[in-house]
Formats: C-alpha cells, structure tokens, sequence
C-alpha cells in the first residue's frame, strides 16, 4: 500500500488521518510521517483497514436487521 491508496482508502471510509491514528492507537505524527520512499506504510495497515471496514458494515447490517425485527 502506497501513500495515495492510504489517502484514498481513508476518506472512502470517512476516517482522517488523524482518526485512524486514535483507532490504532498510534502517534498521528507516524501516520503523517508514512511515505513511500523512506518511511513505509507498515504491511498491517492494509489488513487492518480491511477489517475495519468489514466490522463497520457488520454493525451497519447489524443495526438495520435489529430495525426490522423490531418494527413488526
């Protein structure tokens, strides 16, 4: 994962840089300081966004079903 697919990937979920920092719990200095040359994005970043997506849907899901059932 490069700097821009970083970039993009965390407005597609409507985090900041600065959120995702709180999130993982890492200094939001290292998130900024992240480039493609001579500070890699660590190889856990990429997973660890996927599963925050996927645990973001799941309660979005979760959340919608709960409506449902308890509407009727």
């Amino acid at each position: 994962m490069n700097k821009e697919q970083l970039t993009s990937m965390l407005k597609g979920i409507g985090l900041s840089k600065k959120d995702f920092a709180e999130l993982a719990n890492i200094s939001y200095n290292t998130v900024n300081n992240w480039n493609d040359d001579n500070k890699p994005i660590p190889s856990w970043v990429e997973s660890w966004l996927d599963l925050y997506i996927d645990n973001k849907e799941c309660k979005e899901l979760k959340q919608l079903l709960q409506e449902t059932v308890c509407q009727k």
